[in-house]
Parts: C-alpha cells; structure tokens; sequence
C-alpha cells in the first residue's frame, strides 16, 4: 500500500490561516511528527505534500498550505500557490480558531473550494481555549460541515477520522490497459531510448502499463523500436495490442500491419487522467492556427529539459512544420497555469502521469469554460504524424468522435 504512487493516492488539502493549528493537526491525523509546529506565525511557507496512510481508508497525500492571511508581497505569493494547490485536491480541511469568529479570507475560501467542487468540511480547533458560538452559528450559515477538536489536548481526534474516512471519496481506479487486453493475449510495448529517457529506468506511464499487462496475466513484450520490426516477424501470430511512444509513433505504424491494433502510451494517459473524447474535439484546431497564434505547451513535471525534450524542443518544431506557421509558444510546468487563457489559440498538456485525474480534469473544465481547445501531447504528435484515426480505434468513444467532428483524416 505504501508503494501507491502519489498521483493515484486521495489529495487532502489542509488549510486555514496562520497559526490555527494545521501543522497540528497532520500529525494528529497520521500519528506522526510529519509537520513542524511552532507558535510563530508562518511556519509552513509553501504547500508540501506528504504520502501517508490513513488506516482504514489507505494511501492518501496531505498537503499542508500557508496561511491565506500571510502577509507582504511574498506572503501573496504564498496565497496564490495555496489557492492553487486546491485545484488537485480531492477534499480540503479548513482549520479555524476555536476562539475566534470567520473572517473574509475564510469567507473568500470557502466560496472557492465550493466553485471548483472540491469537497469541504472545517476543522474548529482549539476547543481548550474555549468555543465561540458564533463561529458555529456561521459555519451552518455557509453550510459548511464542522467538527470541533484539540489537537493540543487529543480530543475529537478519532471521530473527526471515522468521519473522514466516511466523507473521502471511494477509490476508483481508472484503467490504463486492463480492460483493452486479457489473460493470454499479446502485447508488444515499444519502448525508444533517448536523452530524455531516466537513466537505468523507463518512464512512469511505462511502467505502469507493464504491471496492469502482468496484471492481468498477458504476454508483454518491451522492445526498442528499432527491433519491432524484427521482433513482430518472429511472432507465429500478430499481437493483440501494439503500444508506442508517440515520438516513435510514424516509424512504429509502418512497421505494425494496419489489421494489428496499435495506440500510443500517452493517449493511454489522456484516456486514464482526463477525457479522452473532450481531447479528440480539440484537434480540428491544429490546421486553424494562424501567424503569431499563442500556444501554450503544460508540463507536469519540473525536469530539466534536455537539448532534444519533447515538450520545450520537438512540439514547438513539429508545430512549426505541420502548420508552416511562425507560433508563439508559452511554456508552463507542474502547479504553474495560467489563469487567463483566454490568450491562447491551443493548449498542450502532457500526459499528466504526475497529476491527479482530478487536476487534470479541472484543466480542461477551465480551458472548456474559455473556450481554448486543449490536446495532449500523444494525440497532436500523433495526429501531425498522420497516424490519427488508427491510434483511436481501441478506444470505440473517442473514436466515433472523431468521425463525428468532420475531421479529414491526415
């Protein structure tokens, strides 16, 4: 169970002012000195998230927040990274002051962590020091679900958990290929090694995609694609499903015969942390991009690009040279997206391996709400490659879609 990744774990935002306890109350949840407390104002001064357990429930990340009452330029800063933090955040504990009555701020939060539908319930701590009535009367007011504790003291702890693990949201496994393939069939993984491959390992979604096709008692092949070729001709029957890199995806589909099922590992992610059909509508605006059009490329993770990356170098080239076009391109990582995206013409996400469904979801609420086409990064490589419908026809939503959308195939 320790072993669950962080991005398939529960994400339980922990937030609040300075000094109300939040730190606290981590480690009262988790039994572990996990978080520093201190009576100084501003002890955590960025979100950091920690992978627990929260027995019965399972894994689950934490993040612990500043205070959204800090103060000074940098304080605002702080703000901003917690507001951000929420929108990968399956459920967020809003802590408050026992002794004190709600403010704007908290106010503010409140009505925040409702419009992006993150579920909220509030944790009044401090109940030694006394209880004002009032700060109960607002939170029905709001009709915010409270429970009242001492961390100091360890009272209200274990129910505040039974009901926890009560209100936390089932978990539900979203498949990567388990439902694509069965016990026996054949599976062949075309895995390149390039400088942005992680020395002495491959990459996450990967990974990920052997453990399900062991899994599910399959025969998984890994091969390089410059030995696909040969390794398909040593077969005595075609395989049930070929899964590419999309960097590779041009030289693996002229050597996969088009009667052997073939997609990428990144359209896999876009199926598994998003919505797959949402993402195939976005493509039409790739043949639209105009002269000086604004591009925004998301990264998800913060690795230092290589000379040949696949986000900062090879997509603004291939876009280049699909849409014969000079396009501005903005390039974002991890928690770092823009609140105006209005500005741009077309959004490309990686396969968000590292995020939440949940956070990768909001992002396309939000592109959808302003209307900006978004795509990730496997289906534009593969649909400037030409290799778009063929990688969508083991996934029958997306690809009906497609045909829906008055596409031309490429």
């Amino acid at each position: 169970m320790n072993q669950v990744a962080k991005a398939e774990r529960a994400h339980i935002a922990i937030v609040g002012k300075r000094n109300v306890g939040k730190s606290s109350l981590i480690n009262s949840l988790t039994n572990q000195e996990l978080s520093i407390v201190s009576e100084v104002a501003g002890t955590t001064t960025d979100p950091v998230s920690k992978a627990v357990e929260l027995l019965p429930y399972g894994p689950i990340v934490i993040v612990d927040t500043a205070g959204i009452d800090d103060i000074g330029d940098l304080g605002q800063k702080r703000i901003g990274r917690t507001i951000k933090s929420l929108s990968s955040a399956d459920f967020a504990i809003l802590v408050l002051d026992a002794t004190e009555q709600i403010d704007n701020c908290e106010v503010e939060l409140i009505m925040h962590i409702k419009k992006i539908g993150v579920q909220l319930i509030a944790v009044v701590n401090k109940i030694e020091l006394g209880t004002n009535p009032t700060l109960l009367d607002e939170l029905r007011a709001l009709e915010v679900i409270h429970f009242e504790v001492s961390c100091k003291e360890s009272v209200g702890i274990n129910s505040l958990k039974r009901n926890l693990i009560q209100l936390l949201p089932a978990d539900v496994e979203y498949p990567l290929i388990d439902d694509l393939v069965g016990v026996g069939d054949v599976v062949v993984m075309v895995v390149p090694i390039d400088l942005g491959a992680p020395k002495g390992r491959i990459i996450k979604p990967q990974v990920q995609a052997i453990r399900e096709a062991l899994d599910e008692n399959t025969i998984c092949i890994v091969v390089k694609d410059s030995e696909l070729k040969s390794a398909l001709g040593k077969l005595k029957s075609p395989p049930d499903l070929v899964i590419t890199d999309s960097q590779a995806i041009m030289r693996v589909a002229k050597d996969v015969p088009k009667n052997i099922k073939l997609t990428t590992f990144s359209i896999l992610m876009a199926r598994q942390k998003g919505d797959l059909t949402e993402l195939v509508k976005s493509l039409k605006i790739v043949d639209e991009l105009k002269e000086g059009d604004k591009v925004l490329i998301a990264e998800a993770c913060t690795h230092h690009a290589q000379k040949d990356d696949i986000g900062t170098v090879k997509i603004p080239h291939w876009l280049k040279m699909h849409t014969q076009k000079e396009l501005i391109i903005d390039v974002k990582h991890g928690l770092d997206f823009p609140e105006n995206l209005s500005e741009y013409k077309l959004i490309v996400h990686c396969g968000a391996c590292m995020f939440t469904r949940k956070t990768m979801n909001v992002r396309i609420k939000q592109a959808k709400i302003m209307d900006v086409p978004i795509v990730n990064y496997g289906m534009l490589i593969s649909y400037m490659h030409g290799a778009i419908p063929r990688v969508l026809k083991p996934f029958p939503g997306a690809y009906t879609e497609w045909h829906n959308s008055s596409l031309t195939e490429v």
